[in-house]
């Protein structure tokens, strides 16, 4: 045993574990820091995620990165939605040295990077309220169950003439390679912006309504993943915004066409290994894996609120087009709310669950973070899965759908609220801080969007009434 801080005694193991990770963080801060130095950096912005997933970040200069790393940078948490009171406002934004990358459209004299920050305390402990937190401490949770979670969302998002004009710039359709098709070079400019930042992305093509467009990044860890998907959030409005377009993630812009989703695919892996794959399954999904799917959809209802976060999130979980609103699964069924795609032969890693709820707009920290305590609850607790649904779900009757017991997905902001109240998985994985907050804030959106007036009203009502 050996003493450490005066009074602790800690086993030589965790000593040397300790001692690992201290020499991994030095090391990190060193690259930092020569990095920097090799490309001219002067400014660096230092990132982080507001209650809402929307980014905020303030920038400091090189001269003073070296003190960032060590100590941190202190900031007012009272001006961020979601964090502190004004008499408790003080916060640290600790970066963190592995997430640093060069903004490559800033001038490469006088370079500009990036790091993503843990929000601390004053007194150095993880903030409650900070997202990046929250995903992390589901992360270990998962750790401690053997589990690596991995995720590979799908971003779909429409080019529009601006942020005043949701005019399109296109009527093409799913995978069209149009003659002059604008889209493509900003989707081309798109997936070589975030290769220099070390993202890599699967696939990109224009979607199925006009002027949609998709972006796959590629599977990696849930924490990587939230950063790369914020990182790529702003990649896709800067890119379009520099050639006088404008990028939405608004999952419904449009009405009468399709919105735009996040589908998200899902594992967990032991070291190498995927635990969703069983070779003699028809599905090739194992146990582990239909109990964690088992756990998406005894959970759905309450989820929804984090994963379709906006009133207006609703106008695209509607029948008709493509979006999820039944809470089913199958293999190769578009309609359900989670699909197992094809088991490729010779691809283990390839078997995964695909949660087709979430929109782009979400907050990918608490997104991810509910999503895995919802499969994680399914494992612990072994919840049964029901039978596949693989015809249409939308064509069944509603007898035959209750008699399958297929249940639905919440139908407004207003249900979502009223369905997360109650739930222990999302109060236990957001934290009573998050989970507080994150609901108060919802309410005070319904509130203010019930006492609206809209066009369909006057439309529809002033001339007859």
């Amino acid at each position: 045993m050996t003493e450490v801080g005066g009074n602790r005694h800690v086993p030589e193991p965790e000593i040397t574990e300790i001692n690992k990770v201290l020499k991994e963080q030095a090391e990190a801060r060193e690259f930092v820091l020569w990095t920097a130095k090799e490309n001219g950096v002067k400014f660096i912005r230092l990132w982080f995620s507001d209650i809402l997933g929307h980014l905020k970040g303030f920038a400091i200069t090189v001269e003073e990165l070296e003190d960032a790393l060590t100590q941190g940078v202190g900031f007012d948490g009272s001006a961020i939605e979601g964090f502190v009171r004004i008499h408790e406002s003080d916060m640290v934004a600790m970066p963190d040295p592995t997430t640093f990358r060069i903004l490559p459209w800033r001038p490469r004299e006088h370079s500009v990077a990036r790091m993503f920050c843990d929000v601390l305390s004053p007194t150095g402990e993880p903030f409650d309220g900070d997202p990046r937190h929250v995903l992390k401490r589901n992360v270990s949770r998962a750790a401690d169950m053997g589990f690596t979670y991995y995720v590979g969302p799908e971003l779909e998002y429409f080019y529009v003439e601006s942020a005043e004009s949701p005019a399109l710039l296109d009527q093409g359709g799913y995978f069209d390679q149009l003659p002059s098709d604008y889209a493509s070079d900003l989707r081309r400019e798109t997936v070589l912006s975030l290769a220099d930042m070390g993202i890599s992305v699967k696939y990109s093509h224009h979607e199925r309504a006009p002027s949609q467009q998709e972006i796959d990044l590629q599977y990696t860890d849930a924490l990587t993943m939230a950063d790369n998907v914020v990182t790529s959030r702003l990649v896709i409005k800067e890119v379009s915004s520099r050639h006088n377009v404008y990028a939405t993630f608004m999952p419904k812009p449009v009405f009468g066409i399709n919105g735009s989703g996040m589908h998200t695919h899902q594992s967990l892996f032991r070291g190498d290994e995927n635990a969703f794959y069983d070779q003699d399954d028809p599905y090739k999904l194992s146990h582990i894996g239909k109990l964690f799917a088992a756990g998406l959809m005894r959970h759905a209802p309450e989820l929804t609120l984090v994963t379709n976060q906006w009133v207006n999130s609703y106008k695209r979980l509607v029948p008709g087009f493509e979006a999820p609103l039944y809470i089913s699964w199958a293999r190769n069924n578009r309609s359900d709310l989670i699909r197992i795609p094809d088991y490729k032969p010779g691809r283990e890693d390839s078997v995964r669950i695909e949660y087709r709820a979430p929109d782009p707009s979400c907050n990918p920290y608490l997104a991810f973070s509910v999503m895995l305590a919802a499969g994680l609850s399914g494992i612990e607790n072994e919840y049964e899965i029901p039978e596949p649904v693989e015809e249409n779900v939308f064509e069944l009757g509603d007898e035959e759908r209750e008699a399958r017991g297929i249940g639905m997905l919440p139908r407004s902001l207003w249900e979502a609220i009223l369905a997360a109240e109650g739930s222990d998985v999302l109060r236990s994985s957001l934290g009573d801080h998050v989970f507080q907050v994150f609901i108060q804030n919802k309410k005070i959106e319904w509130d203010r969007f019930s006492s609206q007036v809209t066009n369909y009203e006057t439309g529809r009502y002033l001339p007859m009434l």
